[in-house]
């Protein structure tokens, strides 16, 4: 018969730190504390430290944990945008064409034919092209801003509006009466995977400081949406408290902790914690509440009212409205973005056939300039920043 006795040596050996141990347990530390394993002193508690949750996987970290738009500061253009000739591309809805304006002149360049019903002009992720959005035709026209030529036609359904994981892993098509959020490869914009939603007329969003889920408002059936970035699925789903509520763009605070809405309905801003999606609260700014677009230096929030020509201003750290700016002979100010320098907002005037140049140190109006019909989200490129995350310009 076989037994499992170990050597005589090695019984002892292991009797003996049996004895050990125990008298480690039964002993004491100075002032009678029961003394640590392995020490001379009392027991310590263990400091926590606390691990913040990592970001969206391949998502460049953010140059500073405060400041979401840090790498946007004045002039502050990547080697891949810095040759590219300053411009304001303007898609003109009903006219089906990108009118091209200089900006140091303030007149028209150019006039690019499109598809049918261009919506938004959106850089891509990596920065090297402008995405003309057709949506009723049905494709996206890129444009070179390296010299300003249009290419072939990419064949994409229902393309309201554009958006990019910050990753730069999909491109996601706003599609709006299909009622889908269509996740595509960035480049070819082949279909990767198809999400149905059961809200109406999707178009606008923004996404956490962290990447790891964006917020989309649905225009048509008043709600908001909140979708995990990695799984591309619909997380949460809310309806906007305000009979006809109609919301339209999507901007995250600089210190990434609270989401902006603009309803053009409610004529005002919804505001809401992103990371709890609560009920959000209601900021009144003007008739047609439409965009919303970040200064240079992260201080202050500028929210065009289409409905009565006018601009308000928000300033974070005040937390409040602080300005507002009339346009001279009204307009209906839409969508749009910030030049490099920080010092010109430009403005789409929606209704009006004509482009806003704004001062963004007094409000006061710099050049009104005719353009093709029903001009919506014009693209000032190039921008400051290290990629693009979709719109008219969103960047990091």
């Amino acid at each position: 018969m076989t037994t499992n006795r170990l050597p005589r040596k090695a019984t002892a050996l292991l009797a003996g730190l049996v004895l050990a141990a125990l008298a480690g347990c039964g002993g004491t530390g100075g002032k009678g504390e029961p003394a640590a394993l392995g020490s001379n002193g009392p027991a310590r508690p263990a400091k926590v430290v606390p691990v913040a949750p990592p970001g969206l996987p391949g998502m460049p970290p953010v140059l500073d944990p405060n400041d979401v738009y840090a790498a946007d500061r004045p002039n502050n253009l990547s080697p891949v945008v810095k040759d590219f000739p300053p411009r304001v591309y303007v898609p003109n809805t009903n006219s089906n064409t990108v009118s091209v304006i200089d900006p140091a002149t303030y007149k028209v360049i150019d006039t690019i034919p499109v598809g049918v019903q261009p919506q938004h002009v959106v850089p891509s992720w990596d920065m090297k092209t402008l995405w003309v959005n057709n949506n009723r035709g049905h494709t996206l026209t890129p444009i070179n801003p390296a010299t300003g030529e249009s290419g072939k036609e990419v064949e994409v359904h229902d393309p309201y509006n554009l958006y990019f994981t910050p990753n730069g892993k999909y491109a996601i098509v706003m599609a709006s009466l299909d009622r889908e959020l269509v996740f595509r490869d960035p480049h070819t914009m082949n279909r990767v995977k198809t999400v149905p939603v059961t809200c109406f007329g999707v178009n606008h969003a923004d996404f956490s400081a962290d990447g790891r889920y964006f917020i989309v408002s649905c225009e048509f059936s008043g709600e908001l949406l909140k979708v995990d970035t990695e799984k591309m699925e619909v997380i949460g789903q809310q309806k906007l408290p305000f009979e006809g509520a109609m919301p339209q763009d999507v901007k995250v605070s600089p210190d990434g902790k609270t989401f902006y809405v603009a309803d053009m309905m409610a004529h005002g801003v919804w505001v809401l914690s992103g990371d709890k999606f609560d009920t959000p609260k209601l900021l009144p700014t003007g008739k047609g509440c439409h965009g919303l677009y970040i200064s240079r230096d992260s201080k202050e929030m500028y929210i065009p009212n289409r409905g009565e020509g006018s601009i308000s201003v928000f300033d974070f750290k005040q937390n409040r409205l602080t300005k507002k700016w009339e346009l001279p002979d009204g307009g209906s100010p839409d969508m749009g973005g910030v030049s490099a320098d920080g010092k010109v907002l430009w403005l789409s005037g929606r209704y009006n056939s004509e482009v806003y140049a704004i001062d963004t140190a007094t409000g006061k109006q710099l050049a009104r300039i005719p353009v093709g019909d029903g001009p919506h989200g014009l693209a000032v490129y190039p921008q400051p920043g290290r990629y693009s995350l979709g719109h008219t310009g969103i960047f990091r």
